[in-house]
């Protein structure tokens, strides 16, 4: 099953858990989210992926050695959690969990709603 993206979004959302997840830097898919007044309730996730690649300053930041592992496991502050899901009316969205604080104050990261997709459901 491929996915081809309908438009990109990239704006900040809320989420809900039924169980809020043991590790706050760690997530795993919400029940719910809410973007632009609505509630969106999360009915499949159809996949998942991480990406804790180090971009520009933070990049350089590191021995290679250990930013090897660091690509790997993530390091405080940096990578990405990524969940396609299908939502109960049907649309499909990809939204990730941005582990980068964003100042001082709030430090814990932020939800991301990144595009709506469509399904090419052709298995020829």
């Amino acid at each position: 099953m491929d996915a081809r993206p309908l438009r990109f979004i990239g704006e900040p959302v809320d989420v809900e858990f039924d169980t809020p997840p043991l590790l706050e830097k760690q997530p795993g898919c919400p029940d719910r989210f809410v973007w632009r007044e609505h509630t969106y309730r999360i009915a499949e996730v159809l996949g998942e992926w991480r990406d804790f690649g180090r971009r520009g300053r933070m990049a350089r930041n590191m021995t290679p050695a250990h930013a090897a592992v660091a690509s790997q496991r993530g390091s405080w502050g940096v990578g990405r959690f990524y969940f396609r899901v299908r939502t109960a009316s049907g649309r499909v969205f990809d939204l990730y969990y941005d582990r980068a604080p964003k100042d001082a104050g709030a430090r814990k990261g932020a939800w991301f709603l990144y595009r709506e997709l469509a399904l090419d459901d052709d298995q020829d």
